[in-house]
């Protein structure tokens, strides 16, 4: 096996068999997801969907569940307003936009999942992996829009997908870029350790 091989071998935290995400490189396992998972909320409040998708396939497919489900349940009380337009509170279940929460949360999940299988490693997979995510966000924010707004298919396209998709190209492009750099500087690191 080599060196880096053995520094990424180590057990994995919340009983994952298979293969590791970047956050399991970190050394105190519990306190390490504990720390990850209340991190990972509070950068989503802050960056929203690019950390969702990026932290998604950093964390894993539970720790990035568990961070997402602790963004929505945060973002539901009165005093932590960090969803679009600082809004907070039960008040945004009536919001239009609430359903791309949801499937923020479900695509956190989805995307750590595909990164533990390996699909994080290289730009071409890493796009699949983050667009499978987008269309999970998509998927249930464009459903609430228009069952919210009363609006057909062409008219919640219109009004919650289009006017996004430049800017989520962008995203996944630096995501591309992003992960599989990560993988090869950590490698890297793990390999000098060993050494």
């Amino acid at each position: 096996m080599a060196t880096s091989e053995s520094a990424l071998g180590r057990g994995r935290p919340f009983g994952i068999p298979g293969q590791r995400v970047l956050a399991d490189l970190l050394p105190g396992e519990r306190i390490r997801d504990v720390a990850l998972v209340v991190g990972y909320a509070a950068l989503t409040g802050l960056a929203a969907q690019l950390s969702i998708l990026l932290g998604g396939a950093a964390l894993g497919w539970r720790r990035a569940f568990a961070g997402m489900l602790l963004y929505l349940l945060a973002g539901l009380t009165p005093w932590v307003p960090w969803f679009a337009g600082g809004k907070g509170g039960v008040e945004v279940l009536k919001s239009p936009s609430f359903g791309y929460i949801i499937g923020f949360v479900v695509a956190a999940a989805v995307v750590g999942r595909l990164a533990g299988r390996g699909l994080d490693r290289t730009p071409p997979r890493t796009v699949l992996t983050m667009v499978a995510g987008n269309l999970v966000i998509y998927a249930f924010g464009l459903s609430w829009l228009m069952i919210d707004l009363q609006v057909d298919l062409a008219e919640g396209l219109h009004l919650g997908v289009t006017p996004f998709l430049g800017g989520d190209a962008l995203k996944i492009l630096l995501a591309a870029g992003l992960l599989p750099g990560a993988w090869k500087l950590a490698a890297g690191v793990a390999g000098r350790h060993d050494g």
